[in-house]
């Protein structure tokens, strides 16, 4: 299993090639280069096991035994797994009115973002150990994946990570997850920007192939393949989860509605329909709403600014991976993505070919929710179940509540099940419930935070955000 980059600028790479890469040298993403596809009888086989047993099962088909021993391979994620409260990982909530909400958050920092990251701190520490490696792990966050970053390697030795984060765009528990932690190779920015303009002298940084090169730079955004792999999984436990029975003539579909800010969740999905997995995928977004206005007009443009909403971490305007869905759904076309990224990174405006968009609206359904239908699907959950949802996973279950079968609205798809991806605790967003007028359950965990030393270096707006990275990349080296 090699890797290639989106653009078909760079020579293919291995799992630990990719595995260290934050974007391809030429500017785009890796992807397999080819998408195993999964038989009848292995998804037979694969229905009965649990989230962490499928999780070694795909991790498997493009982590080369080679590379990492099956045996390790298992070790590995056991171990990343040990730390959840929920015996299963993650688990289904059934819910009044066929609500299908499966739980990703039962990680450290109650955010599924815990699944992915700690899978790969556990790939990271096996390849460094090996070849007795350092690396700087550079990491802008919108929210969850920060603390999530962090926790994945909070106190390894032969790792550093610099985290970025939107001052005033975080929860209060998102921030205090990050500028709480105290250790010697953990590094915080609060900068003074919005989830997009933080990610721009993280990608100066990789730019500068040199600068990159001689300091071991990597990314564990979710345009680390490791991320994407591990989220596929949520797919197959989604699907074995929801389907009454694989013992029909053709296998049932489900339909599985993802939260989408960054992409990695729904990126993964197309990956997992590619497999072979009968999924129906929906896409949902808040009031920013690049990714829907793609799936139903083909319009991959920025909107004027980024809007602040209830759902903080998915208000992205430039939702990275959508590259490798493109790239996915052009059959590996690597000059056409090339030529739409390009043109989309000089004017931030771009109209998918008619194919294209064909393609992408045929494998994607997409829905946008406004704050007031977020605090709708919330308040509606709550008085229906007793059952709080975070802001996040209220955008899908406004999906669910206002399309009560399928998208496709035909008779014959109505007994489909659908299941709603949950990627953060309530608890993490008081202030969205207290808006919502419902009130907090909050883990003790949580609450211990606001009493905790914090540490963080300011941005500010004027400063060359991109040279302070650098400055104190190269002063932290110095102590190796």
């Amino acid at each position: 299993m090699e890797y290639v980059s989106t653009r078909g600028g760079t020579r293919a790479v291995d799992f630990e090639g990719a595995l260290f890469s934050g974007y391809a040298p030429d500017g785009g993403l890796f992807m397999p280069q080819h998408i195993p596809s999964l038989d009848r009888d292995t998804l037979q086989r694969w229905s009965s096991l649990s989230y962490p047993e499928l999780v070694k099962e795909l991790c498997s088909l493009f982590v080369p035994a080679r590379l990492v021993p099956r045996n390790v391979l298992n070790e590995l994620i056991d171990r990343a797994f040990s730390r959840f409260r929920h015996k299963n990982v993650v688990h289904l909530s059934r819910l009044k009115d066929g609500l299908n909400i499966l739980e990703l958050w039962h990680g450290v920092t109650y955010a599924f973002k815990d699944l992915s990251l700690s899978c790969t701190g556990q790939f990271l520490q096996y390849f460094l150990e090996k070849k007795k490696k350092h690396v700087n792990i550079l990491v802008g966050t919108s929210g969850d994946t920060g603390s999530s970053a962090i926790e994945s390697v909070r106190g390894q030795k032969n790792v550093d990570i610099f985290v970025l984060l939107p001052k005033g765009f975080c929860t209060q528990i998102q921030e205090l997850q990050m500028t709480t932690v105290i250790e010697d190779n953990v590094h915080v920015f609060a900068a003074h920007g919005n989830s997009d303009e933080i990610d721009e002298p993280i990608k100066e940084l990789f730019a500068d192939v040199d600068f990159a090169g001689k300091y071991n730079l990597m990314s564990l955004n979710s345009v680390n393949w490791s991320r994407i792999m591990v989220q596929i999984a949520h797919f197959f436990y989604a699907y074995f989860q929801c389907t009454p029975s694989l013992d029909t003539t053709q296998l049932p579909m489900v339909e599985i509605v993802v939260p989408t800010g960054g992409g990695g969740n729904i990126t993964a999905g197309c990956i997992a329909q590619k497999m072979g997995l009968p999924i129906r995928l929906i896409t949902v977004v808040n009031s920013n709403d690049i990714v829907h206005r793609t799936v139903q007009h083909g319009d991959f443009s920025l909107s004027e600014s980024v809007k602040a909403t209830l759902a903080s971490a998915m208000d992205i305007q430039e939702p990275y991976n959508m590259e490798r869905i493109l790239w996915l759904l052009s059959g590996s076309d690597s000059c056409l993505i090339k030529t739409l990224m390009e043109q989309f990174n000089i004017s931030k405006r771009l109209k998918l070919p008619e194919d294209l968009h064909r393609k992408v609206s045929e494998t994607l359904g997409s829905c946008s929710a406004s704050d007031q239908d977020i605090v709708g699907a919330m308040r509606r959950c709550w008085e229906e179940n007793q059952y709080l949802l975070c802001p996040h996973s209220a955008v899908a279950a406004h999906y669910h509540y206002s399309r009560p079968h399928s998208f496709l609205c035909l008779s014959f798809l109505s007994s489909i099940p659908r299941c709603c991806l949950a990627p953060a605790s309530a608890a993490k967003f008081q202030d969205a419930l207290l808006q919502a007028g419902l009130v907090p359950q909050i883990p003790p965990e949580i609450t211990a935070l606001t009493a905790m030393e914090t540490r963080s270096t300011p941005l500010e707006r004027g400063q060359h955000w991109a040279q302070v990275l650098r400055g104190r990349i190269e002063a932290v080296a110095q102590q190796w």
